[in-house]
This record gives structure tokens, sequence and C-alpha cells, in this order.
């Protein structure tokens, strides 16, 4: 994941999966991580936990130095302002025309939407971190079933089997994960996919 982050750009965290980017970026990674309910400069999870400071999904997590606190009034100017290079966000469902559902499943009480509809069109390039399929029903789809949150936005998907791009092409595989094959890929995506020559061995 952190091979995706430009060098000084600042990159937002959605809740769930995303929060863990924070744990592995790797020394050398020049990225500001931003958090939706009022900060920049969210570090990983604390070895002593300050239950002040925690990121969007309530988890307990660390400022760098040369971190800011700020009202969500801020927060969310930045985000709809086109400040955020980078969002990685969960998905219930993506498609392969880069619509994405990830915030409401039909007959369940939830919260709300959030701010995830701000950062998908906020955002300068829209990650989506999840896992590939639920239970094992695919989550990358010719068409999302579940209401949209956004259409057309996002850029990027990785989970557990690959990374895979969304163009004018369709849904384009640029890397496949070690002990993963073709085929698992192939079986777990209803979306139609496309393997690059160097993928293809």
């Amino acid at each position: 994941m952190a091979q995706e982050l430009p060098d000084e750009s600042l990159v937002n965290l959605g809740i769930g999966l995303p929060t863990k980017v924070a744990n592995y970026l790797p020394e050398g990674v020049a990225v500001t991580l931003q958090s939706e309910n009022g900060f920049v400069g969210l570090g990983p999870a604390p070895d002593v936990v300050d239950a002040t400071i925690v990121n969007a999904g309530g988890q307990p997590v660390s400022i760098q130095p040369g971190g800011a606190f700020f009202d969500s009034s801020t927060s969310f100017g930045i985000i709809r302002g086109g400040h955020v290079d980078v969002t990685v966000l969960g998905a219930l469902q993506v498609d392969e025309k880069g619509n994405i559902a990830n915030y409401l499943i039909p007959g369940k009480m939830v919260p709300g939407m959030g701010g995830a509809m701000d950062l998908l069109v906020g955002a300068k390039k829209v990650i989506v971190a999840m896992e590939h399929t639920n239970k094992g029903i695919p989550k990358i789809l010719k068409e999302c079933t579940l209401p949209l949150t956004a259409a057309g936005v996002v850029d990027q998907i990785i989970t557990e089997l690959g990374v895979f791009e969304i163009t004018p092409r369709g849904l384009v595989v640029t890397e496949v994960f070690p002990d993963v094959t073709i085929e698992e890929i192939q079986a777990a995506t209803e979306a139609s996919i496309i393997f690059e020559k160097e993928i293809v061995k």
C-alpha cells in the first residue's frame, strides 16, 4: 500500500481496514496522514494509549511531531477544498466502472454516510482497500447492487489477492500477490478483468 502513496502527499485514511495503513508505513515514506475527525499528522497505534487521540473510527492512534488538531469544519474544508491527494477507503462493493457502495445495506441500521461522499469527490485519487470477497461472494462487480456512495470515482482497488486499476479499458490487474493465482482472482471477481502481459506467466 505504501508504494501507492506519493511522497509529500496528504493522505486520508477511512475507517475499517484503511486505518491499518498508519501501522505499516515504512521508514522514509514521506506522507502526512489526515483523519476526518480533525487532525493531520496521524500516526500508528500507540504503545501507551491516550484516550483523547483517536482516528475517525474511534480507535486509539498517535500524532506525529508537527501534527495539528482542528475542528470539523476545518477538516472538511481540507477535504472539500481538494487538498487531499489520496484517500484510502473501505467498501461493501466496487464495480468495473469505478462506482462504489460503502455505507448502506438496505434493511440494516447504519449511522449514515459520514464523510465518505466528501472524500470520494474531494480527493485527487481514491484507493479502495478491502477484502476481495464477503463470505465467498465477490465484492468487485460488473455493477454495484447496493446504493452508491459515489459514481465513477474509484481509481484503484487493493485486496489480499492483488492490485487493480480502473481504466477506460476496464479493470486491469497490475499486481498479483505471492501465492495467488490468476485463476483464483478470476473466480473471486464478478467484474471482467484484464491481465497485463507481464502479470501472465
